[in-house]
């Protein structure tokens, strides 16, 4: 079917990051066929010159490395294991990179699974976002057999700027990726409470950005989430029910260690709250409309550009 130079490859998940993964592997070279149930992104990926299909299961004939980009376990689950699930079609020594953000404890129990297919897998969660994606410049925080790596490198070439190799074993990848969470979780929503709370005693936020961005209060989750409230433009680029599922994962494994964590619990609460107001599918910087709700802080409203045009 293909070779460690020139693989098949199958993409499925062809939202923000998926998209634009599949378009870089593409543009490396590569043979690509892409899979979501919205029809509008297959379209978007065929218009760049990609294939597209309407179940993973067709992919399992025409891909022998498939790349899940998908959002949860659940739809893991449903793309390996359902009904059009690809697992019970692929040839054996078929490669499946997982990149969702999904539980260690699950990665773990997914790796034996699919190795008792007789398949390879690289537990492969991403960090970078949309942009970063569609330049193939991603991180990847990935475990699995070096049988796995090699069977993977072009893929792994053509989506990552870094590809940190942690272990030789599923779990190793999703863990350090769920570390990384718990902290941008946690800094979007203290960026969020620290600019309500600037806001509320009267300060301009453009001044306090300017400010802060060349202080020892920065982070790079501020640096890159406050323009967001800045503009007033709340247009997802990473939305707020991520962060409800990925903070959740950390309590989840919280609970499995035993180990607290009230600061990744606070963080998770102001999510959620943000979800429950009707902010999920926001940006993730919508979580400060939670302080807004609470305190009434006038947040910057959206460029009109009517008013610019008037100006």
């Amino acid at each position: 079917m293909s070779n460690h130079d020139n693989p098949v490859v199958g993409v499925v998940g062809l939202g923000a990051m998926g998209l634009g993964s599949a378009t870089a592997i593409l543009e490396a070279g590569l043979t690509v066929t892409g899979c979501d149930v919205s029809a509008h992104a297959c379209d978007t990926f065929t218009s760049r010159g990609g294939r597209c299909v309407a179940t993973p299961a067709e992919l399992a004939d025409k891909c022998d490395i498939v790349v899940l980009l998908v959002v949860n376990a659940d739809q893991v689950e449903s793309v390996l294991f359902g009904a059009e699930g690809l697992v019970p079609k692929l040839a054996p020594g078929s490669l499946i990179m997982q990149c969702a953000t999904v539980a260690p404890s699950y990665a773990k129990t997914l790796g034996r699974r699919l190795k008792d297919a007789g398949l390879l897998m690289l537990d492969a969660p991403v960090s970078g976002g949309a942009v970063k994606a569609g330049a193939g410049q991603l991180s990847i925080m990935s475990a699995g057999e070096p049988s796995a790596y090699t069977k993977g490198q072009a893929v792994l070439d053509a989506m990552a700027a870094t590809v940190y190799r942690l272990g030789d074993a599923p779990g190793v990848g999703s863990s350090v990726k769920l570390v990384n969470q718990h902290l941008a979780g946690i800094h979007i929503a203290a960026a969020a409470e620290a600019m309500a709370l600037g806001i509320r005693m009267g300060l301009n936020p453009e001044t306090l950005y300017e400010v802060i961005t060349h202080s020892a209060g920065n982070s790079w989750m501020f640096e890159n989430r406050v323009p967001h409230i800045i503009s007033g433009d709340y247009t997802p680029l990473s939305a707020v029910d991520i962060f409800v599922k990925d903070l959740n994962i950390v309590h989840q494994t919280g609970r499995e260690l035993t180990l607290a964590m009230p600061v990744a619990a606070s963080a998770l609460q102001q999510f959620t709250a943000a979800s429950g107001a009707g902010f999920g599918r926001e940006d993730d910087s919508a979580v400060i409309k939670v302080y807004q709700r609470l305190s009434g802080i006038e947040l910057p409203a959206a460029n009109d550009p009517a008013d610019e045009e008037a100006g």
